[in-house]
Formats: C-alpha cells, sequence, structure tokens
C-alpha cells in the first residue's frame, strides 16, 4: 500500500485533483467529508463542538451551521484550534480505518487540506501538492464559490503559505492553467503512483 497526503490551498484545486486520482483507481480518504460525518446529528462529535461553541452553531434542523461555526472560527485563531481539538482525532481514527480496509496494492490517497499547517507530512509515504498562484485561486474563489474577496483573503491566510506547503511536496501538480493540463499531469503523477504501490 502507498500512502499518499494530497493537499494544496484553498481554491487550488485539490478536490478536482482527487476526484480525477479517484476515476484511476485510487482509494480517497477524504478528511472533509470525514470531517462533516463526525459531526453529523446525533454523533459525540457534534456534542462536543456544541459544549465548545454553544448552541448559535446549530441549524434549526439540527445539523451544524457551518456557515456560523466558521466566522467564529476564521476570525479567531485560538477558537479555530478549540474547533481543531475536537474534530482532528475524530477525523484520525476514521481515516485509519478507511485505510484498514484498502487493499495491499492501493494507491490510499488522503485528502487533507491543512496537511502543511498540522505538520503531518511524516505520517505519508509522499505528499502531493495541488499549487497555484494566490492571484488564481483568489479569483477562482470569488468567481466559482461566490466568496467576497474579504472572505476568500481571508480563508486563504488562514493557511499555510504556497512556500509552506511546497516545501513538504514530493510531488507538485501545477494547476494554474487549463483543465486539460491538469488532466495530462493527474497522468503522469497517477502512472508514478500507481508503478511504486506496486512495487
Amino acid at each position: 500500500m502507498l500512502k499518499i497526503g494530497l493537499t494544496g490551498g484553498i481554491g487550488a484545486g485539490k478536490s478536482e485533483v482527487s476526484r480525477l486520482f479517484a476515476a484511476r483507481g485510487a482509494v480517497i480518504v477524504d478528511s472533509d467529508v470525514i470531517a462533516r460525518e463526525v459531526v453529523a446529528p446525533g454523533t459525540d462529535g457534534l456534542a462536543a463542538v456544541i459544549a465548545e461553541f454553544g448552541p448559535q452553531v446549530l441549524r434549526e434542523d439540527g445539523t451544524l451551521d457551518r456557515p456560523a461555526l466558521g466566522a467564529i472560527v476564521f476570525a479567531d485563531p485560538e477558537r479555530l484550534k478549540a474547533l481543531n481539538a475536537i474534530v482532528h482525532p475524530l477525523v484520525r481514527a476514521r481515516s485509519a480505518e478507511l485505510e484498514a480496509a484498502a487493499a495491499p496494492d492501493a494507491v490510499v490517497v488522503h485528502d487533507v487540506p491543512l496537511l502543511a499547517e498540522n505538520g503531518l507530512a511524516p505520517l505519508f509515504d509522499l505528499v502531493v501538492v495541488v499549487d497555484a498562484a494566490d492571484e488564481v485561486r483568489l479569483e477562482r474563489l470569488v468567481r466559482l464559490r461566490g466568496m467576497a474577496e474579504e472572505e476568500a483573503r481571508s480563508r486563504m491566510a488562514a493557511q499555510a503559505t504556497r512556500a509552506d506547503r511546497l516545501a513538504i511536496a514530493d510531488l507538485v501538480i501545477d494547476n494554474g492553467g487549463p483543465l486539460e493540463a491538469l488532466t495530462a499531469r493527474v497522468d503522469e503523477v497517477w502512472a508514478e503512483l500507481a508503478e511504486r504501490a506496486a512495487a
């Protein structure tokens, strides 16, 4: 089994690369998806978040109000640390379960947005960083996700710098151009990963 850490700054296109890897046969362990699962209604994770942040982070239907929580934690690094202290251990435990279920020759891609920020590179055989210039990422967040420019800049500033991410990269996938170029680069990287996993 080859354990890959896949990361990239918000707006870099990491989710698209993850989708392309999945289409080529990778086992995807997506920490964003798992992070939502561990705070679903009825979970210990959601109970802990409510205990820490209060009932104002709940919607009327009992689900987590992510924008309300985001407004609190992205404005205050200490509150973000408190949230991470609840969610990260739960995500790690679930990720380990999914990885344990993969085939011996699998390429297991852990999709981890905050890999650089949390010093997680040593947990993986290889780190793949999806990279795009800050201006490109900002434009995508505003145009594709409908974020206000100020919110997009704040989200980007809360993450590691490009230089920090590139410093831990074993392989870089440049996603500053068109989708065809991205797909071609993913094919190259996938061929290398599949070869390593088979060895």
